[in-house]
């Protein structure tokens, strides 16, 4: 508990608290964290370095789908790109609908929303 209050409380002016993410296939479980700045209009390419320069990354699908949970308010009622390709056709990228809460693919010339998050890992 006082590691979710230590990340919660303590974060930057504008970054917001999203929630926690249990760890799947090995990998550790981990609080996440919304960036404040937000881009449109992009391919994907641009959205993921964009995203690398304030600090961060893009969301996963999982991630999408808590930030969509419980932070609804801080986004455009639009479609945003996560970090994930289509495998195996990898020129098709996952991205989350904020209207309706669906996750769909698109190409990555396809120009939509990006935000960054980052991701506070739990020892």
């Amino acid at each position: 508990m006082r590691d979710y209050m230590n990340v919660k409380y303590t974060l930057p002016a504008g970054e917001h608290y999203a929630g926690l993410i249990l760890g799947k296939n090995n990998c550790r479980d981990h609080h996440l964290v919304l960036l404040p700045d937000e881009l449109e209009e992009v391919p994907w390419g641009l959205a993921r370095d964009w995203a690398a320069q304030c600090g961060g990354e893009l969301p996963t699908r999982r991630e999408l789908a808590l930030l969509y949970a419980n932070l609804r308010e801080h986004f455009q009622r639009m479609w945003y790109w996560s970090c994930e390709t289509q495998e195996p056709r990898a020129h098709l990228v996952w991205g989350q609908n904020f209207t309706s809460g669906i996750q769909t693919m698109y190409g990555r010339p396809f120009r939509g929303r990006a935000r960054a998050i980052r991701r506070v890992l739990i020892d």
